[in-house]
């Protein structure tokens, strides 16, 4: 816990209103305890009703209140407690402004859900000792009672005429079918279902109680899923999945920050989209000189540079976070012991096809993981992993956030956690990505264009993400349906036209836009943000600017909306 806080203080600044603001959501929401490695948490599971809903934005507003009185404080106009008290203003808006709109009753996902966090913190739960297991079944018992509360929310929206989209319902009743192990194939597999296989590692003199526990567990999801299936698909049926101009502003805010310039950003995707294309163009022939890029990226498939076998492809990804940790500390960037801990997992089954990466604890006793959902693959091409482990571990996701958790006492616990804007985020991977490639580590024709495909995607997600939920017309300059306006179909046709990434990716990505409106285009503009920041500072610098010490103090100012972001790093 950061040393700002004094709990009996009346008077309080920012830093101390947002600190005090994360003991009290941890309180209400043990997930994020444990994502923060409060002990106290591992055997608690949040109210997902809508009264614990109402309880979060209550909080949200105390919370508000109290940053007004703060910031009228002597002192609360330096550096720090200015920042901190900008990002804590612009991210409790954010999150009223969903709850205000009902949008906690139609939450329904194939990656980002209620559901979801229960299952995947178990991930998360520490599970050495008897008396982490006994934590863990305890959590387990109360997996039944969450997965109700989640049900009364989406209950009540269907009452109220809120409906999730139909395309991530399906998939979402399919993913409940494989945690209860009950499905087909790989995303299936495990006769007892996810709790129940997690739940066998534990110690012998808890078998009993894990067994029954992770039961109910699964029961429970069983009974979300029949529920699921058999009234609220049928319910949303004909829905649109599309959310329209109004519902998609409130998210792209909640999501990167600010309020965007939706037609701004569109025109941008498209420009980065054709620069990209030529550039694809141009390292395909260095490969097949009569092919076009998706044509070459589907020869590599077969004839690239390839690992076999789930333990080899997470000993390499851990090899190549390594190399790059080494290479990379000390040159362009300084980093502490305890950031260059980075673990390679592999993804548990029954989740989303696109890898992720999971903090360390505030105490660094669980290190920073990147996770491959392998969708029952055992061949993996190396074009394809390369650049997007660059963008997951080092120098992406886990140098950011595990520094964050490093300086969190000279910022505050909240900046450096729960206060994080995903644009920012994934901007900064993305920018790593780029860095990489400037920095010459991309080293022949395969990972180039691996790379580009991954710009690419990034590009065609603003595109498509802006413009089928939107509605918005495709330019008269497309090579695709120049003209008509965008469709669900003609997303998923679109994309799957310009990646190089397999059929259930490309379906899987679309599903999770329809459920995560403006998300995905926070990490083109995000890029572009970090981009426009350091070319700001080395500006301002000239042949004094040190790539080097603005990478650490970048990394080291914890989440920023992307105005904000932009205007700090240019500072720097």
């Amino acid at each position: 816990m950061s040393d700002i806080i004094t709990s009996d203080s009346t008077a309080r600044l920012p830093r101390q209103v947002a600190d005090a603001y994360v003991d009290d959501l941890i309180a209400i929401d043990p997930i994020t305890g444990t994502y923060l490695g409060v002990a106290a948490s591992s055997g608690k599971l949040p109210d997902l009703s809508p009264a614990g809903r109402a309880a979060a934005a209550e909080l949200s507003r105390a919370t508000l209140a109290k940053l007004d009185a703060a910031e009228l404080l002597p002192g609360a106009d330096s550096d720090v407690e200015r920042r901190c008290a900008r990002l804590l203003r612009e991210r409790l808006t954010a999150e009223l402004a969903v709850h205000e709109a009902d949008e906690d009753l139609r939450a329904v996902s194939n990656i980002h859900s209620p559901a979801h966090s229960v299952r995947e913190i178990f991930s998360l739960t520490p599970a050495e000792t008897d008396e982490d297991w006994a934590a863990i079944a305890e959590r387990l018992r109360a997996v039944p009672v969450a997965y109700a509360g989640y049900r009364e929310c989406l209950a009540l929206g269907l009452d109220r005429g809120l409906f999730g989209s139909p395309r991530p319902t399906a998939t979402f009743i399919e993913q409940l079918t494989a945690w209860a192990g009950q499905g087909e194939g790989a995303e299936g597999e495990g006769k007892d279902g996810y709790f129940a296989e997690f739940a066998a590692a534990g110690p012998q003199v808890l078998r009993a109680e894990l067994d029954e526990a992770a039961a109910a567990a699964t029961a429970a999801v069983v009974e979300l899923r029949d529920w699921m299936r058999d009234v609220y698909a049928p319910a949303v049926e004909g829905k649109p999945d599309p959310v329209g101009r109004e519902r998609y502003a409130r998210w792209s805010r909640y999501f990167n920050g600010t309020d965007l310039d939706l037609d701004e950003a569109y025109a941008y995707g498209w420009s980065e989209y054709h620069r990209l294309l030529a550039e694809m163009k141009a390292e395909a022939a260095k490969i097949l000189p009569d092919a076009g890029p998706w044509e070459v990226l589907k020869h590599l498939d077969e004839h690239g540079t390839h690992i076999e076998g789930e333990d080899e492809v997470q000993a390499w990804l851990q090899g190549l976070m390594d190399e790059a940790i080494e290479n990379l500390d000390g040159t362009h960037f300084e980093l502490a012991e305890r950031v260059k801990r980075v673990e390679s997992r592999i993804a548990p089954p029954g989740g989303a096809a696109a890898p992720y990466y999971t903090s360390p604890s505030e105490d660094f006793s669980r290190p920073g993981r990147t996770w491959l959902p392998t969708m029952g693959q055992t061949r993996f091409p190396v074009y394809d992993l390369v650049s997007t482990w660059y963008h997951e571990g080092v120098p992406g996701h886990h140098l950011q956030l595990a520094q964050w958790a490093h300086v969190a006492d000279q910022l505050s616990r909240y900046q450096a956690s729960v206060g994080l804007v995903s644009s920012n985020c994934e901007g900064w991977a993305l920018y790593a990505e780029r860095l990489m490639d400037e920095l010459g580590y991309l080293k022949d024709a395969e990972q180039r264009l691996g790379y580009l495909d991954c710009q690419m995607m990034r590009a065609a997600r603003v595109i498509v993400d802006i413009g089928m939920h939107l509605g918005l017309e495709i330019p008269a300059d497309s090579p695709f349906h120049p003209g008509e306006r965008w469709t669900v179909d003609l997303a998923q046709e679109f994309f799957g036209l310009h990646s190089g990434r397999p059929g259930d990716f490309v379906e899987s990505e679309l599903t999770r836009y329809l459920s995560m409106p403006g998300q995905a285009i926070g990490y083109k503009l995000g890029e572009r943000a970090w981009l426009l920041g350091r070319d700001n500072a080395r500006a301002a610098h000239g042949d004094s600017f040190d790539l080097k010490a603005w990478h650490m103090a970048a990394l080291s100012q914890g989440s920023l909306g992307l105005d904000d972001l932009v205007d700090e790093l240019s500072k720097l």
